[in-house]
């Protein structure tokens, strides 16, 4: 589906454009062309392959879908793969795919699998005409940006809700079940792998834009590309360090179940040494012998209660003080 088609001159609009028009512009080195495509059919990428002369390798890796982040020089010509990353309502991470091709005089990208739009980018770059004035150079760095500063705040938004896994390890809620929080925890170092496999390639990718032999293309704009590279760096170490911690906090889950475990098999221990008492005193006076010198005394039944009953309060005493009840 055609989103956008639009003609820029010298940082500003000329105007939106049809389709049968872009060669006509292309072909104006003073112009260049910004399309944009939301899931589009066949028949809409072998006419903007023809408009724009797109190499048929690209064009093939849009079809295919689900190819990973990457930036391929063909000729004068880019091709980038970027994915972007939503944090749905249910808490899972839904992934889509954005592929870039970037010419001399034209720039036209291909979201697949998203709802996140470029309606703000394209209004960013055209409020600021003298960067707009690099061309195609600027409208990639401008749709990275924005698919990079969504990698921040679904990390942030992922942080807040590893806090609260982490305060429930030693906070436990009513209801709350070990084994479910364990789940909890294995659940979103996953999705933290999965985010680093679609975030971490694309570093590769944009560091043949700040160093070495640079595109043509993007020559006068690796001080940007850079910043994105700076940006993606600290996205990966902080995905890096997210996934330490959930391993920490699985460990010390772990470690606290085993200590209440431990609190349980205690207390069981010491309510079975209390009730020893009391059972190793009965059995002896059950064992039914006809010479035994306490059966006869008067006063041996309340006596050998007393007895239990000392012996067990003292038993009590000495646990309770050794904080094992």
């Amino acid at each position: 589906m055609l989103i956008a088609c639009a003609a820029y001159q010298d940082g500003r609009k000329l105007g939106d454009i049809t389709v049968d028009e872009i060669s006509d512009y292309v072909q104006k080195p003073e112009c260049f062309v910004w399309v944009a495509l939301k899931d589009p059919d066949p028949q809409e990428l072998d006419a903007m392959k023809e408009e724009f002369g797109l190499h048929e390798l690209a064009v093939e890796d849009v079809r295919a879908h689900h190819q990973w982040p990457k930036i391929e020089e063909y000729g004068e010509s880019l091709f980038a793969v970027m994915h972007t990353v939503e944090l749905q309502e249910d808490g899972s991470l839904l992934f889509g795919e954005v592929d870039v091709f970037v010419g001399r005089n034209y720039v036209l990208s291909v979201r697949m699998r998203t709802m996140h739009g470029f309606k703000k980018v394209r209004e960013r770059c055209e409020r600021e005409p003298p960067l707009l004035r690099q061309g195609s150079a600027f409208v990639l760095y401008a749709l990275m940006d924005d698919i990079v500063d969504g990698y921040f705040s679904v990390l942030e938004t992922m942080t807040a809700e590893l806090e609260v896994l982490e305060d429930r390890i030693f906070a436990r809620q009513e209801g709350r079940d070990s084994r479910e929080l364990i789940e909890d925890l294995y659940r979103f170092k996953r999705q933290l792998v999965v985010m680093r496999h679609h975030v971490g390639p694309l570093l590769e990718g944009v560091g043949k834009l700040t160093g070495g032999r640079v595109p043509g293309i993007c020559e006068g704009m690796t001080a940007y590309f850079k910043d994105v590279y700076f940006h993606l760096e600290r996205i990966v170490g902080a995905i890096e360090g997210r996934r330490e911690m959930v391993i920490t906090a699985i460990q010390v889950n772990l470690g606290m179940i085993a200590l209440a475990d431990s609190e349980i098999t205690k207390r069981l221990g010491t309510f079975a040494a209390m009730f020893a008492v009391p059972t190793m005193i009965a059995g002896i006076y059950g064992m039914n012998f006809e010479h035994m010198p306490e059966l006869h005394t008067r006063f041996g039944y309340p006596i050998v209660i007393a007895g239990i009953v000392t012996i067990d309060t003292l038993l009590f005493r000495w646990f309770r003080k050794a904080k094992w009840i």
